[in-house]
């Protein structure tokens, strides 16, 4: 498999009807995967050749770990070395992952999310849109799932990069991609997938109803949306607008309660909305790891009071709400 080749994505659209998108996606690509775009991308790209060859290996994404096996086990100094080079794109935040016996303790658990969706969603023979997907943890899981594709989209070259290092694996034809776009990047009215996810990205946009709006003119008629994002516990419309910055993080600009974000999704042109989990977010599931060795969950908590953030807010909790299209 080629690094960063796109080609059979660009074929599948236009099979699909889209062949204006394709095109547009072709010439974005070339121009977001250009060296001057971020001053690391020659070393990720180096790592990605540095990973071993080897011609039966599988993906299965089975488990809790994504995981690919084959022929080529690695021994300790082989093992120590796949390791140094999977390094080389620290930090990967979205995970698990097993590279032949290499695990990837990752920072997010994500099975554990991962398990609050899938007992609620049918992905089978579905075209899935995944916006804000990170390094592609999620769209392999669909895939496993019975997902007919699954397009990615994010526009951080370096979960991009952890993706290619997982793709470069994958069995023909091809079903999953990520292309490095934001939400904003998308065109109005596409009108082409049977289910969009946004996961961990609504409030991270100044205008949440903007975003929904987005995300119901990528789907079929009757397709689906799901949105998983923080939330505050109330029974009323409320919103918290952090005065500064929540949990540490600056780009947090709008959380909803729950009925607020059912009263967004209406306005948006959804129905038949579902809440299908509400989970306070832990140390459990979000954790330091010398995959991740930066700042986590537990350094945006108040040490004396671990039920509110560092500024005084109470500390996350995660919805997951499903609805369809009008």
């Amino acid at each position: 498999m080629t690094l960063l080749d796109r080609e059979a994505l660009f074929e599948q659209l236009c099979q699909r009807g889209l062949s204006d998108w394709a095109s547009e996606l072709r010439q974005i690509c070339r121009e977001r995967f250009h060296p001057s775009k971020h001053g690391n991308l020659e070393k990720w790209k180096s790592a990605w050749q540095s990973l071993p060859d080897c011609q039966d290996a599988t993906i299965d994404a089975s488990g809790d770990a994504v995981t690919i096996r084959g022929s080529f086990v690695a021994d300790a100094s082989q093992a120590d070395s796949l390791t140094e080079t999977l390094m080389q794109m620290h930090p990967w935040r979205k995970g698990p992952f097993d590279f032949f016996g290499v695990s990837l303790d990752t920072e997010w658990r994500s099975n554990l999310k991962w398990d609050r969706l899938a007992e609620s969603l049918d992905f089978r023979g579905k075209s899935v849109l995944d916006v804000g997907c990170g390094n592609g943890y999620y769209g392999w899981r669909m895939i496993d799932a019975g997902a007919e594709w699954v397009l990615g989209c994010d526009p951080y070259l370096l979960y991009v990069m952890q993706f290619e290092a997982i793709r470069r694996y994958a069995q023909e034809p091809e079903k999953h991609f990520i292309v490095p776009l934001a939400d904003t990047d998308l065109p109005r009215q596409l009108q082409a997938f049977d289910l969009a996810l946004s996961m961990g990205v609504l409030y991270h946009r100044t205008s949440p109803i903007d975003h929904l709006q987005t995300l119901a003119e990528t789907l079929k008629p009757g397709g689906q949306v799901v949105v998983e994002t923080l939330v505050i516990s109330s029974e009323d419309e409320e919103v918290l607008v952090p005065e500064d910055r929540y949990a540490k993080m600056r780009n947090v600009w709008f959380i909803p309660s729950v009925p607020m974000l059912n009263r967004w999704l209406r306005r948006t042109g959804f129905e038949r909305i579902e809440v299908i989990d509400v989970t306070p977010t832990t140390t459990a599931e979000q954790r330091a790891t010398p995959w991740m060795t930066f700042h986590s969950l537990v350094d945006f908590l108040d040490p004396v009071d671990p039920s509110r953030t560092v500024e005084g807010y109470p500390s996350p909790v995660r919805a997951i709400v499903v609805a369809t299209k009008s």
